[in-house]
């Protein structure tokens, strides 16, 4: 597996980190992992892609080796999107092709609505927007997220050694270990007696206000950018065919594929997802 560049990125308020593949007179490429993911969360794929494009995979805020936010802040989907185009302007990055995973699909999305014009090409896989809110649960999810809290909550586990971490991860989400184990090895910090994660644990809070179905709708218009959505087959329960059939609808320029797998359709078959992308270029002049 090709090891990738570290890239460190200082903004005003947070550093960020982030891996590197491919040569730096190749056109750029920014991948953005799922939540509670990483830059090695692109260890398989962006390989692949280093031959066509200089891929640049960040760690999100909060994530990987990225800083955490400030005392008494919180994670918001529009943070994540402040921080991605202050990233992309310390990368100096005009025009680039933007991939997102999950969460990072999310972000993308609303990247590419903010931004249209630096946006060469969108590639999401496993989402298009934010979450959404359709009413039945704001009101408990507000009254859960202000909640007050005890202390400073309970104490991180600390894992025996790496082997436990990517066990504990492949418990979670499903993953095998092999695919796992690029994501938490960079997920990890050493620590007395083991290892820890080193995400902020306030990533988990619920958040205090989702945008409403119809407000998702209306960002994704401003989307300009050619767009390819790939999808897993079967449906991942929170991103149901219905709703993302009606979100693709507002796209004005977008192909939606479905491929067997699971939720980590670029960890399970990197080579077809890599050829899924090359195939959305435009053809050679």
């Amino acid at each position: 597996m090709t090891k990738p560049a570290e890239r460190r990125i200082v903004l005003p308020h947070l550093p960020l980190a982030a891996q590197v593949w491919g040569d730096e007179t190749l056109p750029p490429l920014l991948a953005l992992h799922g939540w509670l993911d990483n830059a090695g969360s692109f260890a398989r794929l962006a390989p692949l892609l280093a031959t066509r494009w200089r891929v640049t995979a960040l760690d999100l805020p909060g994530h990987g080796h990225s800083g955490h936010l400030a005392a008494g802040a919180s994670y918001h989907y529009v943070d994540h999107v402040q921080a991605v185009l202050a990233a992309v302007d310390a990368l100096q990055l005009e025009r680039y092709t933007l991939l997102g995973h999950s969460l990072g699909a999310g972000v993308a999305s609303l990247v590419a609505t903010a931004r249209p014009e630096r946006i060469a090409r969108l590639l999401l896989v496993e989402g298009l927007g934010p979450l959404g809110d359709d009413g039945t649960h704001t009101l408990q999810r507000f009254r859960d997220a202000l909640a007050p809290r005890s202390g400073n909550g309970k104490p991180l586990r600390v894992f025996r050694d790496v082997a436990q971490a990517v066990a504990a991860r492949r418990l979670a989400s499903g993953l095998p270990a092999e695919l796992a184990q690029p994501i938490v090895e960079r997920g990890l910090a050493e620590t007395d007696g083991g290892w820890r994660w080193r995400s902020d644990p306030r990533l988990t809070r619920p958040s205090a206000v989702r945008m409403a179905e119809s407000q998702v709708h209306a960002l994704l218009r401003g989307i300009a950018a050619p767009t390819a959505l790939l999808l897993a087959q079967p449906a991942t329960p929170y991103l149901p065919a219905a709703m993302m059939q009606a979100r693709a609808a507002c796209v004005t320029d977008i192909a939606v594929s479905h491929m067997e797998g699971g939720h980590h359709l670029h960890l399970e078959h990197p080579q077809a997802v890599a050829d899924w992308m090359l195939g959305h270029l435009p053809p050679p002049r």
